[in-house]
């Protein structure tokens, strides 16, 4: 894979890429096809590839950071650290909220199972918080814009969930009702922005809409004012 053609921000020091769904970040306990194989086709002049400035799922789309040199990689993980980089998600649950927006302020904890792991509701757990908007919605299904205010893994998912609208396709927080809604995970990082450099303009990447996505947002895109 060719990870150049996914290029949305590139400069001396950090690539974006629109990473696809259904690719894993890292490398699992069973092998298998992962981003890592692919980073060389990024170095782009370099001599070492670019390395991971977070993670996203591994069916989770959108906007990936990559950090070109250690000193790069050490500001970028300050800025996520600190929760100053702006992350903007695009999700398509199950259901429509009754109000246009709201914040989700749930602690989550991570808890294991004998089939697996999960982040559970827990007010022992980390503060975790997710802004939300309704961006359309056919009455069955709901375009949201989810802003996660804090870094825990699965936030976004679970927090859907608690309020009682599973994303789309989540076989882990949605099984039941979002696995019947469809069979693919519907939650794309739309975008993202990096206030890297005090005194410079901070550094924006958007990706394009991923096909498997496409025509719930269309099928969602109705009677309500346009996203912008």
């Amino acid at each position: 894979m060719d990870l150049s053609t996914r290029l949305l921000y590139r400069d001396a020091e950090v690539l974006i890429i629109d990473k696809p769904a259904g690719l894993a970040v890292h490398a699992g306990p069973k092998g298998g096809e992962h981003l890592g194989l692919y980073l060389d086709s990024l170095r782009l002049g370099l001599r070492r590839p670019p390395e991971l400035a977070h993670r996203l799922d591994r069916e989770t789309s959108g906007c990936l950071v990559l950090g070109r040199s250690r000193k790069a990689l050490a500001a970028l993980g300050s800025l996520f650290a600190k929760g100053l980089v702006d992350k903007t998600y695009w999700a398509v649950v199950v259901g429509r909220p009754r109000e246009e927006s709201g914040t989700i302020d749930y602690a989550l904890k991570k808890r294991e199972k004998k089939f697996g792991w999960r982040m559970e509701v827990d007010r022992t757990g980390l503060p975790s918080a997710t802004q939300w908007r309704l961006l359309g919605s056919d009455g069955r299904l709901s375009w949201l814009e989810c802003k996660p205010l804090t870094g825990r893994t699965h936030q976004i998912r679970a927090h859907c969930a608690a309020i009682g609208h599973p994303l789309v396709g989540d076989s882990i927080y949605g099984r039941g009702t979002g696995t019947l809604a469809g069979d693919r995970l519907m939650l794309h990082s739309r975008a993202i922005v990096l206030p890297l450099e005090a005194g410079k303009p901070p550094i924006a990447a958007e990706a394009p809409v991923p096909e498997h996505m496409r025509a719930a947002l269309e099928g969602c895109d109705l009677g309500l004012p346009s996203p912008g």
